[in-house]
């Protein structure tokens, strides 16, 4: 088994979509972001640099997964962690109808929600 999530919140009629994202090397990935329901990942190769709102950024590798619950939860980062190599992860999401996949998060609910984002690292 590579990933076991819960509790899971499907939103009613969701539908589903798998897709192939692919990003260069030190490519920030998209910006703040949520989706409407669960997604599911799993890091093909490379590695993603990773952060949803309450949880720490990690990195993960080659053959790891990664879920969120969708939602509310801001997904800050989603991005390739390396300089020098391309990174590619397959991310299934559920959808509730008639809602994009994806949508952005603006300058002001980001600073109206700073407090729920966990302490950024130390360089």
């Amino acid at each position: 088994m590579l990933q076991d999530a819960s509790p899971l919140v499907v939103p009613e009629g969701a539908s589903a979509m798998t897709i192939l994202v692919e990003w260069e090397p030190g490519d920030p990935g998209s910006p703040p972001h949520r989706h409407p329901g669960p997604a599911f990942g799993y890091v093909v190769e490379g590695a993603v640099r990773f952060e949803l709102e309450g949880e720490p950024e990690r990195v993960i590798e080659a053959g790891g997964t990664f879920w969120e619950p969708g939602g509310d939860v801001i997904h800050y980062q989603d991005g390739n962690a390396l300089a020098d190599a391309r990174t590619r992860f397959v991310v299934t999401m559920l959808c509730a109808p008639g809602r994009p996949m994806l949508e952005l998060v603006d300058e002001d609910e980001l600073a109206k929600r700073v407090h729920l984002r966990a302490p950024r690292p130390t360089a």
